[in-house]
């Protein structure tokens, strides 16, 4: 077994050395992944940025664009054929329906090749012709990617962490008691083990719709085709000392091992460790309105999901020998348009300051970071409206629920981010002087005029920022 394991990773550095002087020399390739957690936009993210790549009428800060130098995109076959690809059509025509209405969510990984063909500029524009770049868009859920934690603890130490966690929480108050109910030391019985499995994915399940990221494992939530397998069908436990064999409690711990063996590190090891620019997109409005607590918890994951991170330059050497590091990360909070845009550069401020610690990180092992505010697909129009002797500076758009158009004023961020996070960081039950209201809104119709994508905000900033260099 070690035999055939030595040889596999030989087989997979030769094909990574292989990939990479191919894709060096001939025609490049830039691997973008897109992740965020549950209800971030990311499915509506990269179907606007493909829409907009192709249609670049609306994309003046992407400096190839503005230049006329990108003088065709089109899709290409993905070059991993074992992963489905992203169904790019699909979604586009939910945007752009007659009715439109947002596309599902992302519940496992998928892949698009969007490739350009790009005039170059500098000296070698009057030297060579055109040259294709190949932009390898992989999304997947954020859940996933918190789970490369779990690479690093035991299951003892796991249990303790969310045990801890899960301590004064209402929706685990279910998963407490059929955990009083069991007796760990006694023999496993796979129906008990699967009602605890069941419970402890309520709970999660619950914890996400409060606005608490710390959900691991993430496949509990989006299990995709592993639903009902054992590698599935495990939850923590209170430590009680050395748990005799064919127990419950040991078969959790083998299940866990196995979780992380079968599932983390193939995913670790196939896509992961091979994309070299990365989009994290945030609700950080979605937060805010849910209170201090989930403000705090949203922060320490955008801390644990730039762990997972191997960010450094992408030298021609360091490329060709030694695989990729992450080089560029773009933290976005989504859903803008939700504010007017004289609030904007308060979620940037309030966006930085989240993932500070995260950026901080990033930038001393020598990757490119910023933190931005946008909408991947605008679906309001701004207005103000006098009010009890004052202007709001108010949105409008068609709420989701009725259909209905409404104007709508969220409340008004705080210029010093600090008015936030300090009471997030101090535990507070609900911001003490503000009223922070989300609403959700539907996609308006779009009449889209010939070379313009869908409408965005700062998509064209976005793009430049990941691909800008290459193009």
């Amino acid at each position: 077994m070690v035999i055939s394991s030595i040889a596999d990773g030989l087989v997979r550095s030769i094909e990574t050395v292989g990939d990479t002087i191919s894709e060096t020399l001939f025609e490049p390739v830039i691997r973008l992944g897109v992740t965020g957690l549950a209800r971030s936009g990311k499915t509506v993210f990269i179907t606007s940025l493909v829409a907009n790549l192709m249609d670049r009428g609306r994309m003046p800060g992407l400096a190839a664009a503005q230049e006329g130098r990108i003088e065709a995109a089109f899709l290409q076959p993905q070059p991993d054929d074992t992963v489905p690809r992203f169904d790019y059509e699909t979604h586009l025509g939910a945007l752009t329906a007659k009715d439109p209405h947002w596309p599902d969510s992302t519940r496992a990984i998928s892949e698009l090749r969007l490739s350009l063909r790009v005039r170059p500029t500098g000296l070698l524009a009057g030297l060579q012709g055109p040259r294709t770049i190949h932009l390898d868009i992989v999304d997947y859920p954020g859940e996933w990617l918190l789970d490369l934690a779990l690479l690093d603890k035991t299951y003892a130490q796991w249990s303790e962490e969310t045990l801890q966690r899960l301590q004064g929480r209402p929706s685990a108050a279910e998963y407490r008691a059929s955990l009083a109910e069991v007796d760990q030391n006694a023999p496993l019985e796979e129906p008990v083990a699967q009602k605890l499995a069941r419970a402890f994915t309520d709970y999660l399940q619950a914890a996400r719709i409060a606005g608490f990221y710390d959900c691991t494992p993430g496949r509990f939530l989006l299990p995709g085709d592993l639903a009902g397998s054992p590698v599935l069908t495990f939850a923590p436990l209170p430590a009680e000392g050395s748990a005799p064999r064919r127990s419950l409690a040991r078969e959790m711990e083998r299940r866990f091992e196995s979780y992380k063996s079968e599932v983390v590190k193939p995913f670790f090891r196939d896509h992961f460790a091979r994309i070299d620019r990365q989009v994290v997109l945030v609700d950080a409005l979605g937060a805010i309105h849910k209170g201090p607590q989930a403000v705090e918890d949203m922060r320490g994951a955008m801390a644990d999901i730039l762990g997972a991170f191997r960010p450094g330059r992408n030298a021609f050497l360091t490329r060709l020998l030694l695989g990729r590091r992450v080089e560029k990360i773009l933290f976005a909070a989504t859903k803008a348009d939700h504010l007017h845009h004289l609030q904007h550069a308060r979620l940037t401020a309030i966006m930085e300051a989240l993932t500070r610690e995260a950026r901080d990180r990033a930038q001393f092992a020598g990757a490119d970071t910023v933190a931005m505010s946008i909408a991947a697909l605008r679906a309001t129009t701004e207005e103000v409206r006098a009010h009890a002797g004052r202007d709001l500076s108010c949105v409008r758009g068609r709420l989701l629920d009725t259909g209905k158009a409404a104007a709508f004023y969220p409340g008004e961020l705080p210029k010093d981010p600090a008015q936030l996070l300090g009471p997030a960081r101090a535990g507070a039950e609900g911001w003490l002087d503000a009223d922070y209201q989300v609403m959700s809104f539907a996609p308006a119709p779009l009449d889209l005029r010939p070379g313009d994508g869908p409408p965005h905000i700062r998509l064209d900033r976005v793009a430049q920022f990941l691909i800008g260099d290459r193009l």
